[in-house]
């Protein structure tokens, strides 16, 4: 028997109808129906919305959350070879046009955004939303050992945690979530349980990729967005990166639906069912 037969047809996802790529056109009426549907839970999509605008509320509602529960969703953008970066590290235009607004999009729906230290240290982002109308998350950082600079653009203005295990002194106004560290780093259930704990009930991680990661295989990730653009790199840092099966029939195989933004695809992956 080959590993593909393995693989018994009802272990298999049921075919989704959504499956082939679905244009969405985010004009102002779906963005500004999405921003009060984050505030207030009330807003619904129009019967007068186009088949493109319609698809855009499909992909973005799902952010929104529930009242009954927090959410974690993760957001990565990268090259068609899986790349996010090159060898040297320039990671600025991996994402084209449209990704990079998706991506501010996705902030604008959370109410916080993590990112891990060696993000915060290469790429120094300031993880506002400034490509689209919305308010800026709470900026969260993983930072272990202390090794990001006090200058970072992350702990410059209001809003800052930094998550770590050590008893580093942050600038005035950054407030520090102690977790206990392992082997393996910092507990992710421990971390999502502190930021919920202060409020935060759209949690969006947004890299790296093994930070991402970290936190599917801890199985806390309900939702994860991949956006893909048209560029080959050749080599470089992958995007994903968890805890790797012997067997595809071990893989995770979440429920999928793909989206056109223009210049690049959106896979929006349900990874709780």
């Amino acid at each position: 028997m080959n590993q593909h037969e393995r693989i018994k047809a009802e272990d298999r996802p049921p075919a989704d109808a959504d499956m082939p790529v679905a244009a969405a056109a985010v004009t102002d009426r779906v963005w500004n129906t999405l921003l009060a549907a984050r505030k207030t839970g009330a807003a619904r999509p129009s019967p007068g919305w186009t088949t493109a605008e319609s698809a855009a509320w499909k992909l973005y509602a799902p952010l929104l959350g529930r009242d009954d529960r927090p959410l974690v969703f993760a957001q990565i953008g990268q090259s068609l070879d899986g790349r996010v970066a090159t060898v040297d590290g320039d990671a600025a235009d991996v994402s084209g046009a449209e990704g990079l607004m998706h991506l501010h999009r996705c902030r604008a729906l959370a109410d916080c955004v993590i990112v891990g230290a060696n993000t915060a240290i290469q790429d120094n982002p300031r993880l506002t939303v400034r490509l689209v109308k919305g308010d800026n998350p709470a900026r969260v950082v993983i930072d272990p050992r202390g090794r990001l600079s006090e200058d970072a653009a992350l702990l410059t203005g209001a809003g800052c945690l930094v998550v770590q295990a050590c008893e580093q002194k942050r600038p005035a106004g950054v407030e520090t979530i102690k977790v206990a560290s392992s082997a393996e780093g910092l507990d992710a259930v421990s971390i999502v349980a502190g930021l919920i704990e202060r409020g935060f009930r759209r949690i969006m991680i947004e890299g790296g990729g093994k930070t991402i990661g970290r936190f599917m295989d801890a199985d806390l990730v309900d939702r994860l967005h991949v956006g893909i653009s048209p560029l080959i790199i050749g080599a470089g840092p992958s995007g994903l990166t968890t805890n790797p099966v012997s067997l595809l029939a071990q893989a995770k195989r979440p429920r999928a639906r793909v989206y056109g933004l223009g210049s690049d695809i959106i896979i929006d992956c349900d990874l709780k069912g």
